[in-house]
């Protein structure tokens, strides 16, 4: 049996700072800035998900995220919010799901419309993977993406993903075929914490 994720899990209570982000770990007090950038629909075209109902229904997902490990102990869920040093509001997230006992973790990011094509999502998903790397020791961190969507394919590029493998009719949403291309990186590499996209 693991330990405990108090054992395992200090890193979540970090506020990770870039020369022009801030990421802060998220927390039930976040649902009310967030939720508004959550609710564009067209955001959620190569996921699942659907924009959240109401604040009280984002605000009960973050309070589960907010134990920061699955009630097994057997994953450290680590989910920043971003925001942009010396601006008010926020502008998306950035998280990750580690096995530590296993030396991987999965990464997702979503940032909001009014702040694409700047570059902060290829920043922010660099400064922490630094970060959730050296505190875990992880040898890889997976990323898993729709192939219609272009953009975070060329992000994780851009960071030093490589390409493992490509996994057909891997989900079926929204009345189509979502196929998936997967990604990883490895330890070995160094992110890069700045720069656009």
């Amino acid at each position: 049996m693991q330990n405990s994720s108090a054992q395992i899990n200090p890193l979540p209570e970090k506020t990770i700072r870039t020369d022009r982000l801030i990421l802060t770990p998220l927390t039930v007090a976040h649902a009310v800035p967030m939720f508004e950038g959550l609710r564009d629909a067209s955001s959620y075209a190569f996921l699942p998900d659907e924009p959240f109902e109401d604040v009280a229904e984002l605000a009960a997902r973050y309070a589960r995220l907010e134990r920061r490990c699955s009630p097994d102990g057997r994953e450290v869920w680590l989910n920043w919010v971003i925001g942009i040093a010396g601006t008010p509001g926020l502008c998306g997230y950035v998280q990750f799901t580690v096995q530590p006992y296993a030396q991987r973790a999965l990464v997702a990011y979503f940032v909001f419309a009014a702040h694409r094509q700047q570059g902060i999502a290829r920043e922010a998903v660099a400064a922490a993977l630094s970060e959730v790397i050296a505190h875990f020791r992880l040898a890889h961190v997976d990323a898993e993406i729709d192939t219609r969507n272009a953009a975070s394919i060329a992000l994780v590029e851009r960071l030093g993903f490589a390409r493992l493998r490509l996994v057909p009719n891997a989900d079926r949403f929204k009345g189509a075929v979502s196929d998936e291309v997967h990604y990883a990186y490895f330890a070995a590499a160094e992110p890069t914490h700045t720069g656009q996209i």
